[in-house]
């Protein structure tokens, strides 16, 4: 990625909001993990100068990095105005967009940086947001070299890689997959910041409009190859992990979905049919304490057919059983997901899809180092067992 002619590589907009100054955290630690002080220019951007500067000192206490405010840069922006937007990205190879709910205020910054050529990474649950974003950018982005990659946090980075993961560790053809999310919470409890609920609320609230853009789009069903996985009821058992789940309703459907549409339609890999299972916020978000005894599992149960073998031969005949373990899925797993995908999009530049354009994560880093990079950051890829039936 061309990063010469910008003064950062890296700018966090939205650094003093609840997620971005962890955001900003993770930038300053992976500086330190990857020996790139000095190599890896970055600046946090937002409203207040003043914020941003309370941002930087609280991270250079928390990492024992008593210069760091000196060193990082500071960029003065407003969401409302476009002007100040389209400075911010001239200064950025990559802008990491914490400012949300995304479908209120994720627009003009995703135009801001296709206008300007810079490649831009969110954390967004929202699907009609990042099919929007799709149908209205994803030309234009590619004209420009722009990557502009939604959902690149908790949501869902561990879903989508996860399934590739899945599918690349199983010796022949995966049909389909199951996946079963676990929070796990230490003796202080969970909580989820009152910011964070309200983006879900606003994805969750929109399923209308989502559902007449996706008519409006009249794409043409990919193929499904092998028997249908039967769907559960709303609340349903799951004999493998001995507990009841429930559906997850999250943007992780609607990504994988569209990440393997793409895999289908530029690569010819055959896709499969999915089916995805499954609280509390506050204003102020979780303590320190409570993040620290927080983390997550994501189950992937995976059937289809061995090598040699197909849906004229009858059943799905193999299964794959991996996961995804990390920490704190919000304000920790999230920060490590959307930095290493950053990093990804500044180092593995020759692995990346050969134009730009609007992608999901699994659409752009699939042949890239970003589960390695992830495996390496605490957010761990395993396969649990392999067999045929």
């Amino acid at each position: 990625m061309e990063t010469n002619q910008r003064p950062y590589h890296l700018v966090v907009f939205g650094a003093s909001g609840f997620t971005g100054q962890f955001v900003a955290e993770e930038v300053a630690r992976e500086q330190v993990a990857s020996g790139q002080s000095s190599s890896l220019p970055w600046a946090v951007a937002g409203r207040s100068r003043e914020k941003l500067q309370r941002v930087l000192e609280r991270a250079a206490l928390k990492l024992g990095r008593p210069t760091l405010s000196s060193e990082v840069g500071i960029i003065i922006c407003d969401v409302t105005n476009p002007a100040s937007l389209d400075e911010m990205a001239k200064q950025a190879a990559i802008v990491l967009n914490c400012v949300g709910p995304y479908r209120f205020y994720g627009e003009p910054v995703v135009k801001a940086c296709v206008e300007n050529g810079t490649s831009c990474i969110d954390i967004c649950g929202e699907p009609q947001f990042l099919e929007l974003m799709y149908w209205k950018y994803h030309e234009k982005a590619a004209e420009k070299g722009a990557y502009i990659i939604g959902s690149s946090g908790f949501d869902s980075i561990p879903a989508d890689l996860g399934v590739i993961y899945t599918k690349n560790k199983m010796n022949g053809t995966l049909t389909a997959v199951e996946s079963f999310l676990t929070i796990h919470s230490g003796p202080e409890g969970m909580c989820i910041h009152d910011g964070t609920w309200k983006s879900a609320v606003y994805g969750f609230g929109d399923q209308s409009n989502l559902k007449k853009l996706r008519n409006e789009a009249n794409l043409k069903p990919v193929p499904i190859i092998g028997p249908k996985l039967k769907r559960r009821w709303p609340v349903s058992y799951c004999r493998e992990l001995s507990s009841y789940s429930v559906p997850f309703l999250g943007a992780d459907v609607s990504v994988v979905r569209r990440t393997q549409r793409y895999l289908h339609e530029n690569l010819e890999q055959s896709p499969f049919p999915w089916l995805f299972s499954f609280g509390y916020f506050s204003k102020q978000g979780p303590t320190q304490k409570q993040m620290d005894g927080s983390s997550f599992t994501l189950r992937f149960f995976g059937q289809g057919y061995s090598q040699g073998f197909g849906p004229e031969k009858g059943k799905p005949n193999t299964r794959i059983c991996t996961q995804v373990k990390g920490p704190e899925p919000g304000y920790v797993a999230t920060p490590i997901a959307m930095v290493q995908a950053a990093m990804t999009l500044l180092n593995d530049a020759s692995d990346l899809p050969s134009m730009g354009g609007v992608f999901t994560p699994g659409a752009a880093f699939f042949r890239t180092k970003l589960i390695d990079r992830l495996n390496q950051r605490g957010m761990e890829f395993s396969v649990i067992s392999s067999s045929e039936v």
